[in-house]
């Protein structure tokens, strides 16, 4: 037996990983997008939360008796952070060279998706007839859980959807 032939008994042979090694790592990839997905939400949140209030509430009180306008420019600056956030970090490999049409349908989805918590907040409370402040924020929190699945679902499958090499 020649040295080489020493060297390469009881090595493993090259080839695909078995396959719960890939599954491991497919799940480890998944949990690190939705991790950053969650991350770049928060961050969305409190941009809307923190500009809704500081346009209506901080300094010079801008939109004090305005708060639909308000909550419409701190969802928008949102979406925008929300967007560039994902499109750079989160699915940063699936980013797609048509900018406007990844932000269009992004804010398509958002809007959608903004529509859930409304509807499930109106079930409970006329449907349900469960009108206390404890029944309205608990169909809010599963409107924006439901919500929030639903845009990491359509990010995926209609929003970034190309491959870098």
């Amino acid at each position: 037996m020649s040295e080489t032939d020493e060297a390469t008994v009881g090595a493993p042979l090259p080839g695909p990983p078995p396959p719960a090694a890939l599954r491991w790592v497919v799940m480890r990839a998944r949990a690190l997008e939705v991790a950053r997905f969650l991350s770049v939400g928060a961050i969305a949140f409190v941009v809307d939360l923190g500009l809704f209030n500081l346009l209506r509430f901080g300094p010079g009180h801008v939109l004090e008796h305005k708060p639909i306008t308000a909550k419409i420019i701190s969802v928008a600056a949102a979406t925008l952070v929300s967007w560039l956030g994902n499109r750079h970090w989160t699915f940063a490999e699936h980013a797609t060279p048509q900018r406007g049409r990844e932000l269009f349908v992004f804010a398509l989805i958002n809007v959608l998706c903004a529509a859930i918590p409304i509807g499930t907040l109106a079930f409970s409370h006329y449907t349900l007839d469960l009108v206390s402040q404890t029944a309205d924020n608990v169909a809010t929190v599963i409107g924006i859980a439901i919500g929030t699945v639903l845009r990491y679902v359509g990010y995926k499958r209609w929003v970034f959807t190309g491959h870098r090499p």
